[in-house]
């Protein structure tokens, strides 16, 4: 089974130290998403449509909204992942144009070769996570220090536009899939069909599903589910109530299917996110 050795959240997003050793569904999250391999077995993802190798020298690299899959060899050993979640508006506090993080593109391939420099930036994160998980002030420090170095790599970070109108377009939507997107946002607990989205919107379900996904990146399910994690996972690490008073309040028909759908989507339980990302807040 997956395991959480350590996890950070605050403003920077999450990052998490993952010991991983079963597969994840598709799914995407609204963050600027690094994965570097800290040791065990080679491993891949599925970003987009290729399948990404994760290894010592190759990190992968997902775009906000885009959906990926971690992809495990059952008879290959386990593999110590650290995995950044990053804000875009954490980002933008760094540099302005870095706001354009939270859209697709700004990676412009799914995977690239881990220079010495971000390797040991990583391994510090990684190695101070463990050593000191309340050690928040070198953690950040370090992670804004790995950002950067990952952004300067990887990205054509001179170039994007800061410009507001830039930045408004990127998160431009449809006007009929933003009435949808936010009736999803309004209850995204509610378990709001396909079919009511698309008559809401005003279009047949098939050409709701072909113009939800050309704008928003993702299926309207995937783009569903981002909402619910995202949820959950603050519910989980703020909230003081029970994890099966969390998985009522969520929506979900019984605590087993709460912790099956966390458990796929980032790789351990509920109980065991919560445990192990308040270690770091105590």
């Amino acid at each position: 089974m997956s395991t959480a050795l350590r996890i950070a959240y605050g403003t920077f997003g999450r990052v998490a130290l993952l010991d991983m050793d079963r597969s994840l569904v598709r799914h995407a999250h609204p963050h600027c998403h690094v994965l570097i391999k800290a040791e065990g077995a080679d491993t891949a993802f599925a970003v987009g449509d290729r399948l990404i190798p994760l290894t010592d020298s190759q990190a992968v690299l997902v775009n906000a909204w885009e959906p990926h899959a971690y992809v495990h060899h059952p008879a290959r050993e386990r593999t110590t992942i650290l995995a950044l979640y990053i804000e875009p508006k954490w980002l933008k506090t760094i540099r302005p144009n870095w706001a354009a993080s939270g859209g697709p593109g700004f990676f412009e391939q799914p995977a690239g070769e881990v220079s010495p420099r971000i390797r040991r930036l990583a391994m510090d994160l990684a190695t101070v996570m463990v050593s000191d998980p309340a050690g928040r002030r070198a953690q950040v420090e370090l992670l804004s220090d790995l950002m950067i170095s990952v952004i300067e790599r990887f990205t054509p970070w001179r170039t994007v536009s800061a410009s507001l109108a830039a930045l408004a377009n990127l998160h431009g939507f449809d006007w009929r899939v933003r009435r949808a997107v936010d009736l999803i946002r309004a209850a995204p607990c509610a378990g709001i069909s396909a079919d009511t989205l698309a008559r809401e919107s005003g279009l047949s379900r098939a050409h709701f599903y072909r113009l939800f996904r050309r704008t928003a990146q993702v299926s309207p399910h995937v783009y569903l589910n981002v909402v619910r994690m995202e949820l959950a996972v603050k519910a989980v690490v703020d909230s003081g109530e029970s994890l099966t008073a969390l998985s009522e309040t969520l929506g979900f028909s019984a605590p087993a299917h709460f912790t099956r759908f966390f458990r796929e989507h980032a790789g351990v339980k509920p109980s065991e996110f919560r445990a192990v990302t308040r270690m770091g807040l105590a």
